[in-house]
């Protein structure tokens, strides 16, 4: 049975967002401590406004203490660059109908910035691509003069908005997106970190100083003299009282399970303060609000994000050894805990063994459109392909999954719906319709929690050897009697041994060798195998037969051996081609990460045999029978020349013990050390060769490409891209579908390509990048091999350049 679903009591959560002494816009939410920084900016409302900052500092380096920072304003290669609304309607000409408002939001009581009458006007009238940015927009005046002034537009003549009215409505009122965020200069920014200095390949070495740099354009601060206060404007943002790294692009505010890559590569980078930094914010925020916003913005209240502080603070502490943020830590990570299991935890009978399980699931009480993507899950609510139309009931529930969808940081995939093959490429919303998120027990959650009771129970040892009892008066501030040395770890490591055995009952499926999510509508493990499976192994739970047979262990990691010699680029979420973005060919750093970090898990006795040989020279033959869940002929296939297809059957990037971009293959190098090294390597062509096809350089040793080849990705006026997802076709294009444009910056990208390099610095090697044709870009009227673009992807580079230029503006 479900127990109650539920962030903070309503009435708690309300008073903190209306009754605190030190106010966040006119919701009360308490603002950060005033920082030792200087603004370089000032109030007002602009249609397009540019900050800029030096790129050449930081403070950061070899210090575990909150960072104290300052910004600048003479860097031309970091902007903000804020939208201007623009119709597709004429000036005079009404909106169009509209449904229902749904009901107000009782974690969200902003009357302009949550679901309302002003918000759903806005984006039924479209004025920006994304419908994110105007929730990002602080007010140009009190809360009540805004809404006033909307008032008497849509009370006055027939009681019909035109679309003229309301941009001038936004043009008048609201400022530019993200301009309370200060770019932040950092002193002493380490300019060649230990970690990368043994990398051997010169080409590699390079482009990760590159990546490394690019931290310069993603660091921020809140500015406290734009931070809306009751009697001046009002704001989304949730200030935050330290230093943080954006994501990028329209991510413009600290974001969960992002951080947990981005702080990966800001240890590499020796960016410790930072890291500090981006914990002690993450501390701040349980500590206020009783768990992890999904982001930093007040919209983001009601749910969380995948799990991952508590392994965010023991990489930390294992990089610096800093006892005073880990004593800080070890009660805010129990009441991290404490939150999943009060607010997402459930019980099942398991069907295959009759034991009642404890196990989490995402689960998200919301019955409106998120506010950032209001335009999409309205349309998905009341489209005029429905019949008949949805009722009151059914558009709840919608609003509850695609929150839900969210709060998984799968948004969106088919693993989550019920119909995983209805709709198309050009239209998501049958899929959508058919979310069962809250339904779904995700074996990728569960395998967070169990981790971070495990990497809890290893603190307590930690902080117990280091400081026997020092911890008492936190542990009694808290009312928390678990936590004092041994008492806490033992506690921990009980809640581990049972969270492991459920996910080893309800996930773990022997005879395909896989783990799977869990389905409570259907009681039964799904089909589709995702890039989820990884987790689990990542996080230590090795089954009895991987870790003793030798061949069942390789049979777990079969997929990633297929994926490197039948495409040209890298892991794939699933592999169903829907048009959702954590569906085929999209391939996302944090599961390169958990990927290879499984494979470094798997026991040597079962390691050291070479891959096998492939019957027929088809790695398909390799793969356990259904661990996908689909048959071969429903495989995806490689695009080459022309828009033709790879034929079915053939291993076409397979060369002598190595793949295509795999690296260089040694002598009895065991098939673990392999897959590894070929993963490593493939990841590092795709964002090197995505950078290079955008503009990138490197100084004395990589040219830029001719701006007559710069011409055909629509690059001739950047400087290299680092993109937030890649894809398992292409090794030098950005990913593609979802409800946004493609995002470049990007937080979780340089963190993982900066921790791989630094792991994997004997084995990488220069990427060889396809060329860039107008043939390979679409251009020429065909398709793509290893190119920029495949004929499917149509202006995937406008979009990326859209993006960037509505976002923080990122040209690296």
């Amino acid at each position: 049975m479900r127990p109650p679903n539920s962030l903070l009591s309503t009435s708690t959560l309300f008073a903190l967002l209306t009754l605190s002494s030190v106010p966040l816009g006119s919701y009360g939410i308490p603002q950060p401590q005033p920082q030792n920084s200087t603004s370089s900016s000032s109030g007002g409302s602009t249609s397009t406004t540019t900050l800029t900052r030096s790129s050449s500092s930081g403070s950061a380096s070899g210090s575990a203490a909150p960072t104290t920072s300052t910004s600048t304003s003479s860097n031309p290669d970091a902007s903000v660059t804020t939208a201007t609304p623009s119709v597709t309607g004429a000036s005079d000409a009404p909106l169009p109908s509209q449904a229902a408002l749904p009901p107000k939001q009782a974690w969200c009581p902003s009357e302009i910035f949550c679901a309302g009458k002003i918000l759903q006007a806005i984006n039924i009238a479209m004025p920006y691509a994304d419908s994110k940015t105007i929730v990002d927009k602080p007010t140009n005046g009190t809360s009540q003069s805004v809404i006033s002034t909307f008032n008497d537009l849509s009370s006055s003549g027939n009681n019909t908005l035109t679309y003229g009215e309301i941009v001038q409505f936004l043009q008048t009122n609201f400022q530019g997106e993200g301009l309370e965020l200060d770019p932040t200069q950092l002193s002493n920014f380490p300019q060649s970190p230990a970690a990368f200095q043994n990398i051997e390949d010169p080409y590699v070495k390079g482009f990760t100083l590159e990546v490394h740099k690019i931290w310069n354009l993603l660091i921020r601060d809140t500015d406290e003299s734009r931070v809306c206060q009751r009697s001046t404007c009002e704001s989304s943002l949730i200030p935050l009282n330290h230093t943080f790294v954006v994501p990028g692009g329209r991510f413009r505010e600290q974001y969960y399970w992002d951080s947990k890559f981005i702080l990966e590569g800001l240890l590499k980078s020796e960016l410790y303060s930072v890291a500090n930094s981006t914990l002690q914010n993450f501390m701040d925020e349980i500590e206020r609000f009783g768990f992890i916003p999904n982001g930093g913005r007040i919209y983001y209240l009601n749910r969380s994000q995948p799990p991952v502080f508590i392994g965010m603070v023991l990489s930390y502490y294992n990089a610096t050894k800093d006892d005073a943020t880990l004593e800080r830590a070890l009660p805010i990570m129990e009441r991290e805990l404490e939150w999943w299991s009060n607010n997402r935890s459930l019980s099942i009978v398991s069907p295959y063994t009759n034991q009642t399980r404890k196990v989490y699931h995402y689960s998200v009480t919301n019955t409106a459109p998120r506010p950032e993507s209001y335009l999409e899950d309205y349309e998905a609510a009341n489209g005029a392909d429905l019949s008949p139309a949805y009722t009151d009931d059914q558009k709840s529930a919608l609003y509850a999954e695609l929150a839900s969808g969210a709060e998984t940081g799968w948004d969106y995939s088919t693993r989550w719906a019920k119909q995983p093959l209805i709709g198309s490429m050009s239209d998501q919303n049958p899929i959508l319709r058919s979310l069962n998120v809250r339904n779904t027990t995700a074996v990728d959650l569960n395998a967070l929690v169990y981790k971070g009771h495990v990497d809890l129970a290893e603190m307590y040892d930690l902080h117990s050897k280091r400081k026997r009892d020092g911890f008492r008066s936190e542990v009694q501030a808290y009312g928390i009697e678990k936590r004092q040395s041994g008492t806490g770890a033992s506690f921990h490591r009980t809640q581990a041994a049972n969270l492991k055995a459920a996910i080893l009952d309800l996930f773990w499926d022997e005879n395909r060798l896989a783990f799977y999510d869990y389905n409570v509508t259907s009681g039964k493990r799904n089909e589709q195998l995702t890039a989820a499976h990884w987790t689990p192994l990542w996080a230590g739970i090795i089954p009895e037969v991987v870790a003793r047979n030798e061949s069942a262990a390789f049979g777990v990691f079969s997929s990633l051996n297929l994926v490197l010699r039948k495409y040209n680029g890298t892991i794939p979420a699933t592999y169903i081609e829907s048009g959702l973005q954590w569906d085929f060919p999209n391939a996302w750093p944090p599961h390169i990460f958990f990927a290879l970090e499984a494979l470094a898990n798997v026991p040597s006795n079962v390691s050291q045999s070479p891959i096998p040989l492939a019957p027929n020279g088809n790695s398909w033959n390799l793969v356990p029978t259904n661990q996908l869940g689909l048959t071969e002929e429903k495989l995806p296939l490689q695009l080459l020349n022309g828009n033709n297809t790879a034929p079915q059957g053939q291993d076409i990037n397979a060369l002598n013990g190595t793949v295509v971009n795999g690296g260089n293959a040694t002598t009895e190098e065991g098939w673990v050390r392999t897959l590894r090294r070929e993963i490593a390597n493939r990841y590092m062509t795709s964002v090197y060769c995505s950078w290079y096809a955008t503009g990138g350089s490197i100084p004395g040793l990589l040219p830029r490409l001719p701006n007559e080849t710069l011409a055909l990705t629509q690059s001739t006026d950047q400087n290299g891209h680092l993109f937030e997802k890649f894809s398992a076709l292409d090794v030098d294009s950005a990913g593609r579908g979802g409800e946004y444009a493609v995002q470049a910056g990007f937080g979780w990208t340089n963190g993982v390509l900066l921790w791989l390099a630094s792991e994997y610095k004997e084995v990488l090697v220069r990427p060889t990048c396809p060329e860039i044709t107008a043939e390979s870009t679409g251009s020429g009227g065909g398709g793509s091999n290893m190119g920029v673009v495949s004929a499917k992807m149509g202006s995937v580079w406008g979009s990326v350049l859209v993006a960037v230029f509505i976002g923080i503006g990122l040209m690296v």
